[in-house]
This record gives structure tokens, sequence and C-alpha cells, in this order.
């Protein structure tokens, strides 16, 4: 079983860092993809302060299947170009959002989020899907945010992908 520290950095570049050398030292001996990103969403859901989803999306034709998650159930498809994480997808780019009552078509899975960020997952120019994190509190996330994610996800990313 891996143990989260109990003073975790208030700093996010210092808190990203320390979760990217967590996650790396938790899936070292492990090449499962959907095991590593099952703990990924464990990580960041007990690590980041004021996150009440996080989870996975991953690419199944033209839709985003939901994957390993923790926080309340999840909307199970969102098609792509819909919603925030199909829109980050269809995009290719990291889309942070700071009110998802002010995004267009916004998808309310959980109607007490209010703040998402979404980071699409591509290797070798192929679109996997997207890592999904929310809050309930608005303008919870940021460029400090959207660049600690990216690095973890790329992390995920150096392991094997089983469609």
């Amino acid at each position: 079983m891996h143990h989260l520290p109990v003073d975790l950095p208030q700093e996010k570049p210092a808190l990203y860092r320390l979760l990217e050398t967590q996650y790396r030292a938790l899936t070292a001996d492990e090449p499962d993809f959907l095991a590593n990103a099952a703990n990924l969403t464990s990580l960041l859901y007990h690590s980041l302060p004021d996150v009440n989803w996080a989870g996975f999306y991953f690419l199944k034709e033209t839709d985003l299947v939901l994957g390993p998650f923790q926080g309340k159930p999840a909307c199970t498809r969102i098609a792509l170009g819909k919603g925030v994480c199909g829109t980050a997808a269809a995009r290719r780019q990291t889309l942070i959002v700071p009110d998802v009552r002010q995004f267009p078509g916004h998808i309310a899975c959980d109607p007490a989020t209010h703040s998402e960020i979404v980071v699409p997952l591509i290797k070798n120019e192929k679109l996997l899907g997207v890592l999904d994190l929310d809050s309930e509190k608005i303008g919870r996330f940021n460029e400090e945010d959207q660049q600690g994610l990216e690095i973890t996800t790329r992390v995920l990313l150096s392991t094997r992908f089983q469609d």
C-alpha cells in the first residue's frame, strides 16, 4: 500500500512535483496502463485540495467512455465535441473552465461542480482520452494545475495502452 505524506506542500508547483515523484514510485514496477490510471485518479483525488471528482474518459470510436475515477458516480459516455471533456478531446488541448455554468453545452454530471480542468491524453499523435478534474470551488484550476497535470499524464502515457 502507498502512503501519502501528511503535510502536502501548499504551493502548487511543489505539490505537483511531489505528486509526480510519488506517482513514478507508485507505478515503477507496473506496466499496465489501466492500473496506473486508476492509481493516478486516487492520488490526485486524495492529494489535491478542493477536488470533488478526478477521473478518466477513454476514446471508444466517437465517444469518451468513463474509465477509472474517484468521486460521485459520473456520466458514462460523452460525445466528442460535447461538454468540457468532449471539447478538450476534439481540440486536443487542455481546457480550464473557471465557472462551468458559463461554458456553452456543459454537461452537469454533478450539479455541485463549479470549475473543471480537462487534459487530453495523446500518444504518438493518437487521442486516447482525457483526464478530468472537477471542483465545487469557482476558479479552482489555473495554469499551474495545467502544467502539473500535463507532466503527470505524460508519465502515465509512458506505460502501455491497450485498446
